[in-house]
Order: structure tokens, then C-alpha cells, then sequence
């Protein structure tokens, strides 16, 4: 008996040198993704990012502040990514322990009887305990596997958190950008009643006629009707809103766009430092390092696993301990020769862990793409839409002054009402247009934090 453990120990350690890789960790692989590639006409000694600002600080908008406090406490997606995060951490437990012995004790009572005979009652007590030997890295694998799951779903709940700031902030701001369009509405309204009121004027006069006052009517009414449609974004935004933080729909208290302030300088740090913030970039990573650790898993099970295992009891039909020590060896054997016999199921398993694995470094290299697209697109969309104010603004200047000096060529010449509805159209135009590039512009800030992985 001794020479055959012998033996089993020797071929139990030429496998363990052969299979030394397995316990190799995971590092991240080159890649043909160039981080540092990622931006462009961005300064390369800018370390600076606006990441590194709370949420809090970079939205200071008391309402807002509150919105998104309670849509961190009660929406309903981030509260599923937290109960992830718990399922994935009782795997980890549950592979962590499964380094520990396994010990199970059978208790037993029977009770016999026979015509004329005495009840015989028999009792037996015993236990076993089993013991799996991680010589070919196979629970060490699993422990790291269950690890980086634990890691990527982390990642995941920090992604809808980023995610639920940027929402919820983007819906704020536009129900400011819907507020701002209606007032505008309104008091172009009460201009185009006025222009009405000036054109029955000129039409006593014999200076206009009924296309001028009708031509004006149908105008103020298309405005009109420009001015419900607003509303009924309004409530649907509201609605989005409270269902993102898991309320009912109702009215939600909010300030002005007008006294909405962000920095006129916006930092994005270094493309490296995408890896560290973006939650979404570091959890395609922890897949991959999953998926590395499922290859090896895959890996281990080429080689022999070694359980050491043994029963005791008692019973009160001999009245002794009965115990058998040597069965281990016995299932020690068995389990050497089970790989032999496998039909194949772990060259497939391997092949697909491999697949995996390829699949999700693929995952990894896109993920970095596409922050580095995120953050190009949000930057550009903030520098446009600055430029696009400005234009706005020397616009409206000029229509301004185009609509007043028109009223009064209507008033005193024979200036025709076409021109004045078309300047006041033009106008309307353009403030509106104005309204939304200013959103745009608080739209490509919130974009820009969370494509740096801004958000905590």
C-alpha cells in the first residue's frame, strides 16, 4: 500500500509542475486598442478631470439635488444592481469555503418486530468527511472567478449609478428648456394679439385688409398650438422623471434655466484614466479576468482531482467504533482515472471557456472605443453648442431691432403686414432656437461627466 501511494504521489506532483500555469493571475493582455489614442486635439498633459468632482457640487441646483438623492435611494434599477452585488458576494463566500473540508454526521434509529418476538431497536451513529486537495488550482480558479464576478457586478451597480445621475439631470434640465419655450410662447403670444389689434386698426383705416388680420389670426393660433404641444412634453418628462424615481407622476418643483450655472472650463483628464473611472470599462475587464479564470478552471480539469476522504460510527449492534481510513485511497484512484474517460466533454468545455475569453477581451477593447467616442462627442457637443449661443445671440439682436422698426413702417408707411409676421416669425424662431442650444450646451456637461466616468 505504501508503494502504490508512492506512486500516486509522484504522478501527483509531475502534473502539478505541468500544470503551474493554471495558478498564473490574470494581467491584462496587449491590446490593439491604443489607449492613449482614445481623444483627440485634447492636451496630453491634462491630468486634470472633471471625474473627480461630486455630483453635488458640479449640479448646484438645490431641486436637482433633491431629485437625484431620492433617485439614488429608490430607483428601482440601481436597486436590482445592489441585490447583484449581494448574490455575486455569497458566491465568492460559498468559494471560499469551499477550501474547508466537508463534514456530515447520519444519525439512524430502526425498530424491529415480530409475532411473539421482542422489539429490537437498533441504533447507529456515524460521520463522514471529505477533503478536496486543490493541487491543480481548480478551487483556487473558481475563488477568483467568483472574485472578478463579484468585481464586475460592483462595476455594474457604480454604471446604473453614473447612469441614474446623467438621467435624471438631462430630464431636469430639459423641463427647465420646456418652461423657458413656453414662456417665450406666451409672451409672443401677447405681441401677436397686439399686431392683431394694430392690424383691425389699419384695416378701419383702409390701410389693411382682411388678409392682413387673418393672415395674423392664423399665425397666433399655429402658435398656439405650438404652445400645447410644449405642455404635453412637459407632463411626459414629468412622468419619465417620476418613474425614474420610482414615484408616482406628479408635478416636480424645479428653478429656472436662467440660473443654471457650470464651469466655463471643462477638464477630462487622460485617456488612461478612463480605465479607472468609467465603471462600464471596468467591468468589461473584470469579465475578461472571469473568463481567464474560467479558461483555467476549463484547464484544470485535464488533471486529476484529489479527494481525501473517511467515515466513521457507531452502533449498538457491536457496540464500537467502525471506522474505515483506507477508503480514501480508493476514491483517490477512481478520481485519476476519471479524466480519461470524459468523451471529450473537456476539450469541448476548454474550446468554449477559450471562445469566451476572446469574446470578452473584444468586449474590453469596444468598451474602451466607445468612451473614448462618448467623451469626443460630449466635448464637441459643449464647444458647439458655445459657439452656436453666441450666434444666437447677435440673431436675436438684430431680429429685435428688425421687428420694431417693421411695426413702425406698418404704422407710418406702406410697409406690407407680411414683412412684420415673417420678422416676428423669425424671431420666435431664433429664441427658441436659443433656448435649446442652451440646454444643448447643459446637455454636453452632463454628457462629458459621465462619459469620464464622473458620477460619485
Amino acid at each position: 500500500m505504501k508503494s502504490f501511494s508512492y506512486y500516486i504521489l509522484c504522478a501527483g506532483t509531475v502534473c502539478l509542475m505541468a500544470g503551474c500555469s493554471i495558478y498564473k493571475p490574470y494581467s491584462r493582455p496587449e491590446m490593439e486598442v491604443t489607449v492613449d489614442s482614445l481623444y483627440r486635439d485634447v492636451e496630453k498633459s491634462d491630468t486634470i478631470s472633471i471625474a473627480s468632482v461630486p455630483w453635488n457640487r458640479l449640479f448646484t441646483d438645490a431641486y436637482l439635488q433633491d431629485l437625484i438623492t431620492i433617485g439614488l435611494r429608490q430607483n428601482t434599477d440601481l436597486r436590482i444592481a445592489r441585490t447583484k452585488v449581494e448574490a455575486a458576494e455569497a458566491v465568492l463566500m460559498k468559494a471560499r469555503l469551499s477550501y474547508l473540508p466537508s463534514l456530515s454526521l447520519t444519525p439512524e434509529v430502526g425498530i424491529s418486530h415480530a409475532a411473539d418476538q421482542t422489539v429490537t431497536k437498533t441504533y447507529h451513529l456515524s460521520a463522514s468527511a471529505s477533503w478536496e486537495i486543490d493541487l491543480f488550482g481548480k478551487l483556487t480558479n473558481a475563488k477568483r472567478e467568483a472574485r472578478a464576478a463579484l468585481e464586475s457586478s460592483r462595476a455594474y451597480e457604480q454604471a446604473v449609478h453614473t447612469r441614474l445621475i446623467a438621467t435624471i439631470a438631462d430630464s431636469y434640465y430639459t423641463l427647465l428648456m420646456l418652461d423657458r419655450q413656453w414662456d417665450i410662447c406666451q409672451r409672443t403670444l401677447t405681441n401677436w394679439a397686439e399686431t392683431e389689434k394694430v392690424l383691425e386698426a389699419l384695416k378701419r383705416a383702409g390701410r389693411a385688409n382682411d388678409a392682413a388680420v387673418l393672415q395674423a389670426k392664423a399665425s397666433r393660433l399655429a402658435l398656439e398650438s405650438s404652445a400645447v404641444s410644449i405642455l404635453k412634453s412637459i407632463r411626459e418628462t414629468e412622468n419619465s422623471l417620476s418613474a425614474l424615481l420610482a414615484v408616482s407622476p406628479t408635478n416636480i418643483e424645479r428653478g429656472t434655466l436662467e440660473e443654471q450655472q457650470f464651469p466655463d472650463t471643462l477638464s477630462i483628464g487622460l485617456p488612461i484614466q478612463l480605465l479607472a473611472n468609467r465603471p462600464d470599462v471596468r467591468q468589461a475587464e473584470w469579465n475578461l479576468a472571469q473568463a481567464y479564470y474560467a479558461t483555467n478552471t476549463t484547464r484544470a480539469a485535464f488533471y486529476p482531482s484529489i479527494t481525501l476522504s473517511g467515515t466513521a460510527g457507531w452502533t449498538n449492534n457491536v457496540g464500537g467504533l467502525v471506522s474505515n481510513p483506507g477508503s480514501w485511497l480508493f476514491n483517490a484512484i477512481g478520481v485519476l482515472v476519471q479524466p480519461l474517460f470524459n468523451k471529450g466533454i473537456n476539450i469541448s468545455n476548454l474550446r468554449q471557456a477559450k471562445a469566451r475569453q476572446e469574446e470578452t477581451l473584444l468586449l474590453f477593447q469596444q468598451s474602451l472605443l466607445n468612451a473614448g467616442k462618448e467623451v469626443n462627442n460630449a466635448l464637441t457637443q459643449w464647444q458647439t453648442a458655445n459657439l452656436r449661443l453666441e450666434y444666437d445671440r447677435q440673431q436675436i439682436v438684430t431680429l429685435q431691432e428688425a421687428v420694431r422698426k417693421t411695426e413702425l413702417l406698418m404704422r407710418h408707411s406702406s410697409t406690407n403686414y407680411l414683412e412684420v409676421l415673417t420678422v416676428r416669425q423669425n424671431l420666435l424662431e431664433a429664441e427658441l432656437t436659443q433656448v435649446q442650444n442652451k440646454l444643448e450646451k447643459i446637455q454636453g456637461v452632463i454628457n462629458l461627466y459621465h462619459a469620464v466616468g464622473g458620477g460619485l
